[in-house]
């Protein structure tokens, strides 16, 4: 009995196999059509979800503000457009780029040496805990460090106190007293504005970096060493083209983020809007839903060229 109910069960076994092998078989002779059915979903997401909701941003953007009514109305026009080459928006535009082009320049310059020396000085724990640092900042809510970077600037703070201990006030002062640069205090300056922005996105940039280093062989700095070259030769001439793209695919972060945050600029820093503050004015004070939407699209146009330019660049390698 247990021999021929045994039978059976073994046969549908076999049977299951036999098809399960023969779907195997059938779409790894078809890899390209196993290829489509794995990426339509996610592609299909992107498509409905993401470029839908972007085609409906740019669509919106011809809309039009009825400014008496405080309405929009589906009258396509191209006039949203053409205010933002108004002198004031093309200075919102302006001040913005050049923020987020300043800030990514910094994140580079400082956190180059720490990505190094993480890639190449640090082991087991100690990695761990230069890990941990880099990170950690990013585990608080970025409205309150915000906020508490607000305290840090002003004139009670500690930056404040340090400075008036080591008798720099007078240069502090001289420095808040340049155009375009100081204010009445840090927390009302530029400077006090860039300070924030660096440091939110610092760590954004010192992860890709020390990706991209580590993937360095060592034993080319070392024979560039040995062939007479000189620490900043061998920087220049072989450290840095390699780990380029990693300085690039961090500027990707450091430079959208900055290009699209409306936190900081409303907290820190003198009065003047940025793209981020305008299109939360419009859309959230005003109403105004397809000038949001136009000044939304001058960020999307910019990242998407950067993007290009970052692409042909190898810096999505180091991701």
């Amino acid at each position: 009995m247990t021999e021929s109910g045994g039978a059976p069960a073994m046969g549908r076994r076999l049977h299951r196999r036999r098809a399960g092998d023969a779907v195997s078989t059938f779409f790894y002779r078809r890899r390209r059509l196993y290829l489509w059915l794995l990426l339509a979903p996610p592609l299909l997401w992107f498509g409905v979800v993401f470029a839908g909701a972007l085609f409906a941003l740019v669509w919106q953007s011809t809309y039009t503000f009825n400014d008496f009514a405080m309405q929009v109305t589906p009258d396509l026009t191209l006039a949203n457009y053409r205010a933002l080459f108004a002198e004031a928006n093309l200075d919102i535009v302006i001040r913005t780029v050049v923020m987020a082009a300043s800030v990514t320049i910094a994140s580079a310059l400082i956190g180059f040496p720490i990505a190094y020396y993480m890639a190449r000085y640090t082991r087991g724990a100690a990695r761990g805990l230069f890990y941990v640092g880099v990170m950690l900042p990013m585990w608080a809510s970025y409205i309150v460090k915000a906020y508490a970077w607000t305290m840090i600037l002003s004139k009670g703070g500690i930056i404040y106190w340090v400075v008036d201990r080591i008798g720099l006030r007078g240069a502090l002062d001289g420095l808040l007293t340049l155009p375009y640069v100081g204010g009445s205090s840090l927390s009302t300056s530029n400077l006090g504005r860039f300070l924030v922005f660096t440091y939110a996105w610092l760590p954004f940039m010192i992860l890709p970096m020390n990706a991209a280093i580590e993937r360095v062989p060592a034993n080319l700095l070392q024979a560039s060493a040995d062939l007479g070259a000189r620490p900043w030769q061998t920087f220049r001439t072989v450290l840095l083209p390699l780990a380029f793209p990693g300085v690039v695919a961090g500027s990707i972060f450091t430079f959208s983020l900055t290009l699209g945050d409306y936190i900081i600029p409303q907290l820190v820093g003198p009065p003047g809007l940025y793209i981020g503050t305008m299109v939360n004015l419009q859309q959230g004070s005003v109403g105004n839903l397809p000038m949001a939407a136009a000044f939304t699209a001058v960020p999307i146009l910019i990242i998407s060229i950067y993007l290009g330019i970052a692409r042909r660049l190898g810096a999505f390698d180091a991701l």
